[in-house]
């Protein structure tokens, strides 16, 4: 009779355990070997694509990853506000360059004047009146070379009199001409070229910025992709775990019920129940938490249905091993890194305000060249002999005969000089040109300390890439054992050799070994976007 029952009782736990390894293999694993590279299943590639257990609040919005990388340089806000840098700079640019643009003046003056007189050539008159209406027009520039400077201007007057003049009333115009050009101080570099050349390395520093948030933005976009897949990877491994524990359970309710196993059995599975309950849950809140994230990253929140609409990645994650060449990725960040190319625009403004002070302390050397056109009209008076002389006569000079004159060249006047300054004791060009130099020196240390942390951030990723690489190989290996050593405990189990308790235990080791193996080729898609990254800007972000 014992005998009866033990035979029964093993075929009836044969029986089950069959069922339970059947349904159990009929779950085919999340990643599969193809020509000895793991990559996703068909199953595992629907998963990945599928939304969370609960029904979508909104629309639903495939994307890749490429796509996703898209949709955030279009709309999200840090890339929206960065892109805002280059143009505040050209502001910037064109403001410095004003210190170049003409200046043109216009003045205009009416005055009147009583005297007693002073000479006998007043006449007899109590007192002398005079009137006058003058203008004057003229332009002003900078040149943007050579440090030099123009005056043009043009002046005109009509002037009336009670005094002893020859012309009354009288016409006069000029026209003058000032060039002023330095020969030492401001002549290669003035504080107008300086501003300008600054605010051009500024203006190209905000376009490292830029590109600098660009790549940033880029890396986390698909870090964050990647963590969205890997997200929905780990819930499908988990509700596999709790289907299987499920089944388990109605499977050991069963043996209790023929009297092939112990009651206490189904409190152990249900426990290993609710433990893959809480797995789900957590995994679900998991994605819903990577969602919001790339949510964030790549839609642009003024849209009204930004909160509802769902995020399923259209790409699954594959592993594509890469050869490195660890001095040549190095070599390129050395040359294109923007933090380092920003370090380098920083010198150049301190070597532009070096040679400015070093410059500042020569001789102030100007050389000087006027120029004048004179002409003179009106009524014309001719006057005969005696004292005071009579007036015999009048002839009339116009406007147009003043003119003449001028632009005739008749009348000219000129004048050439330099002139010489320099400052006695120490001038503040001195300590500028100190302070430039030693800026200049800590610039030189600080971008040898940044060259050393580019090369070890560069093989550190490099690597963590290669370490990923080897940890799939080594997770696949492990997950490959973690299924036969579940298959070979069922059999134990079939024939008595094995408990519920080992079972379950095994469950949990595949379980694991499972998202080891999910979590190793994400990671190593991610050190891919972090060495493509590193290259360009420093890490920052996710």
């Amino acid at each position: 009779m014992h005998v009866r029952k033990a035979v029964l009782a093993a075929s009836a736990r044969a029986t089950v355990m069959a069922l339970a390894a059947l349904l159990f293999i009929s779950g085919r694993p999340v990643f599969a070997s193809g020509q000895g590279t793991p990559a996703l299943t068909t199953s595992a590639r629907q998963a990945v694509t599928q939304a969370p257990a609960q029904p979508p609040a909104g629309p639903v919005r495939r994307v890749t990853v490429d796509e996703a990388v898209s949709l955030a340089l279009e709309a999200n806000l840090g890339i929206q506000a960065d892109r805002l840098g280059p143009q505040i700079q050209d502001y910037s640019v064109s403001q410095a360059r004003a210190a170049w643009a003409p200046n043109l003046f216009v003045g205009f003056n009416r005055n009147s004047n009583s005297s007693p007189p002073e000479s006998f050539l007043s006449g007899d008159a109590p007192t002398i009146t005079s009137s006058a209406f003058s203008n004057i027009t003229g332009v002003q520039q900078q040149l943007p070379w050579g440090g030099g400077s123009y005056d043009l201007r043009w002046s005109g007057s009509r002037t009336e009199t009670t005094s002893f003049t020859s012309f009354n009333p009288l016409l006069r115009s000029r026209l003058d001409v000032q060039f002023t050009q330095p020969l030492l101080r401001n002549f290669p570099i003035d504080g107008a070229r300086r501003q300008v050349w600054q605010a051009e390395n500024l203006r190209e520093i905000s376009d490292l910025q830029l590109r600098q948030s660009i790549v940033t933005t880029t890396r986390a976009v698909r870090n964050t992709y990647w963590d969205l897949v890997g997200a929905i990877a780990n819930l499908q491994v988990a509700q596999q775990s709790l289907d299987l524990a499920r089944q388990s359970l109605r499977d050991t309710r069963t043996r209790v019920e023929v009297g092939t196993a112990a009651p206490i059995d189904i409190v152990e599975a249900e426990a290993e129940v609710a433990r893959n309950e809480e797995s789900v849950i957590v995994n679900e809140a998991l994605i819903q938490s990577a969602e919001d994230r790339l949510r964030a990253l790549i839609m642009n929140p003024a849209q009204p249905d930004f909160w509802q609409t769902r995020l399923e990645p259209a790409q699954a994650a594959e592993l594509q091993p890469q050869v490195v060449d660890v001095e040549g990725v190095v070599q390129v960040a050395l040359d294109s890194r923007t933090d380092i190319l920003q370090a380098k625009k920083g010198m150049e403004n301190t070597r532009i305000d070096e040679r400015f002070f070093a410059n500042q302390r020569m001789p102030n050397v100007d050389l000087n060249l006027t120029y004048g056109l004179v002409g003179l009209g009106g009524t014309q008076l001719e006057f005969g002999g005696g004292f005071p002389p009579p007036i015999i006569g009048q002839s009339q000079r116009s406007f147009g005969d003043v003119l003449r004159d001028v632009f005739g060249n008749e009348y000219a006047s000129w004048a050439l000089g330099v002139t010489i300054a320099y400052p006695i004791g120490t001038s503040s060009a001195e300590a500028g040109l100190a302070a430039a130099r030693l800026r200049r020196t800590q610039d030189e240390t600080t971008l040898r300390n940044l060259e050393l942390q580019v090369a070890t951030s560069v093989r550190d990723v490099a690597r963590a890439m290669s370490t990923n690489l080897k940890r799939v190989e080594a997770t696949q290996k492990a997950r490959e054992l973690a299924e036969r050593r579940l298959e070979a405990e069922q059999k134990r189990f079939s024939v008595g050799l094995s408990t519920s308790f080992i079972i379950f235990q095994v469950q949990r080791d595949l379980a694991i070994a499972r998202t080891n193996e999910q979590r190793a080729i994400i990671d190593y898609n991610k050190s891919l976007v972090d060495l493509e990254a590193v290259q360009q800007a420093p890490l920052g972000g996710p």
